[in-house]
C-alpha cells in the first residue's frame, strides 16, 4: 500500500468511525431536542455517503474536498457546542466528554489526511530534451 492509498484509507476510516458514533448518539440527541437529533442524523448520513463514495472513488478530488469540509464542519460545530452552544440545535453549551474528544481526534486525523491528499505537490510535466544538436 502506498502512502497515498494509506491517507485515503485514513479519510475513509475517519468518516466511517465518525458516522458510527454519530449514528449511535442520534436517540440521545433527539431526547435533548429535535434540532440536535436532526443534526446528528444529517452528520451520520453525510459521513456514511462519503464512506461509500470514497470507497468507490478514493482519489476523487471533489469527494476528498467534501470529506475535508464535512470533517472541518464537525470539528467547528463541536467547538461551538462546548463553548457557546449551537442556536436551534443545542442552545446551551454541552460538557466535554471522552467519547467526543476521541471522535474529534479521529476526525482531525481524517481532515489532515484529506488535506494532504488535496494539497500534495503535482509533478510538473517535463519537456523532453531535443535529440541531436543544432550547429
Amino acid at each position: 500500500m502506498s502512502l497515498t492509498e494509506l491517507k485515503g484509507a485514513v479519510v475513509i476510516l475517519a468518516c466511517a468511525v465518525s458516522a458510527g458514533i454519530h449514528g449511535a448518539l442520534v436517540p440521545a440527541h433527539f431526547d435533548e431536542s429535535t434540532g440536535a437529533g436532526l443534526g446528528f442524523v444529517g452528520a451520520t448520513l453525510a459521513l456514511a455517503g462519503l464512506v461509500v463514495w470514497l470507497t468507490l472513488r478514493p482519489a476523487n478530488a471533489p469527494l476528498l474536498a467534501a470529506a475535508a469540509v464535512t470533517l472541518a464542519g464537525l470539528l467547528a460545530s463541536y467547538a461551538l457546542a462546548i463553548t457557546t452552544g449551537l442556536p436551534l440545535l443545542h442552545a446551551d453549551p454541552e460538557p466535554v466528554d471522552a467519547l467526543a474528544l476521541g471522535t474529534k481526534a479521529i476526525e482531525a486525523l481524517g481532515l489532515l489526511a484529506a488535506s494532504r491528499l488535496l494539497w500534495r505537490p503535482r509533478i510538473a510535466a517535463t519537456v523532453p530534451e531535443p535529440k541531436g544538436t543544432l550547429t
